[in-house]
């Protein structure tokens, strides 16, 4: 048994098809069967179900390959801790960051990161929180950005940033005629909002803030992201809550659309950069987090 053997086995498990798992090897798809043949073997035991169209782990497979993870992650630490002693700062880090996040915070953070960092290559991953949270476990990402709270103890944290929420209108609604007025919470009661779908930690936060206003989620519909409630908002369907920097410049402006902040304290959620307590690049990443925390405060505040 060697990494070699574990690193094809864990390419079978996540494509669960010989040839693609062969090519992101970089190895014939022989090979890869070959040595796969030869690890049952070392093993006794059945690691994968071959199908004429699909491979499937057995119950010691996916347990085995499990584990393989864990070791493979541990290899990895090794090797960052070697990296490490050379140039802390330098090398790939490997970072996650959800989807009503990313694509807002980004414009905002990779430049000061380039400038602080020359040397650091940025892989990004957005995926949403639960899958981002099982591949930092697994060692596939170095760090994530997630928003509190995250129950794992196996994960260090450094807090980032708190983002408040705006409440998006169409033009014509009620609310929006009282100006830019902050709103109170209580003014959302008996309104039914427009909701991202199950898996995204945005929604989860809206139903917290529904709750304490006495709102209700909109029946009959929930969008894959937050560009389709900007756009089902701004063609009057209905109103939704949505994060200041999914507003905020180089966002364009939506027509139709009215943006209202609230009374302090405002809704908000927390965000915060996570990592394994075991990570070899703790300090490093402390000093990550520093900068991604640098960002100027009228970036939280809805633009007049």
């Amino acid at each position: 048994m060697n990494l070699r053997d574990l690193r094809y086995l864990l390419a079978l498990a996540e494509l669960r098809h010989f040839g693609r798992a062969a090519e992101a090897c970089h190895v014939s798809q022989p090979t890869l069967s070959t040595q796969i043949r030869k690890l049952e073997e070392e093993l006794g035991v059945t690691l994968v179900e071959r199908a004429p169209r699909k491979v499937m782990l057995t119950e010691a497979g996916a347990e085995i390959a499990q584990r393989a993870r864990r070791v493979m992650a541990e290899v990895e630490q090794m090797r960052e801790i070697a990296r490490r002693s050379h140039d802390p700062e330098a090398g790939t880090l490997r970072l996650g960051l959800f989807p009503t996040l990313g694509p807002y915070l980004l414009p905002h953070v990779v430049g000061p990161l380039r400038e602080r960092f020359p040397r650091l290559e940025l892989l990004l991953v957005e995926e949403k929180t639960e899958l981002l949270l099982g591949q930092l476990r697994e060692g596939r990402l170095d760090a994530a950005i997630l928003a509190l709270p995250v129950d794992d103890e196996g994960l260090e944290h450094a807090l980032l940033f708190d983002e408040p929420f705006v409440l998006a209108v169409p033009e014509r609604h009620v609310l929006a005629a009282a100006g830019r007025r902050p709103l109170r919470l209580e003014e959302l009661r008996n309104e039914h909002l427009l909701l991202l779908e199950d898996g995204h930690c945005l929604r989860e936060q809206a139903l917290d803030v529904c709750q304490l206003a006495g709102a209700n989620e909109k029946d009959g519909f929930r969008a894959t992201s937050l560009e389709t409630l900007r756009q089902m908002v701004a063609a009057g369907v209905g109103i939704t809550l949505l994060p200041v920097l999914a507003v905020t410049p180089p966002v364009p402006p939506q027509p139709n659309l009215r943006l209202l902040p609230f009374a302090d304290p405002p809704p908000k959620r927390r965000v915060a950069l996570f990592w394994r307590r075991s990570s070899a690049r703790t300090a490093f990443l402390r000093s990550f987090a520093a900068e991604l925390a640098r960002l100027p405060p009228e970036l939280f505040r809805l633009a007049a």
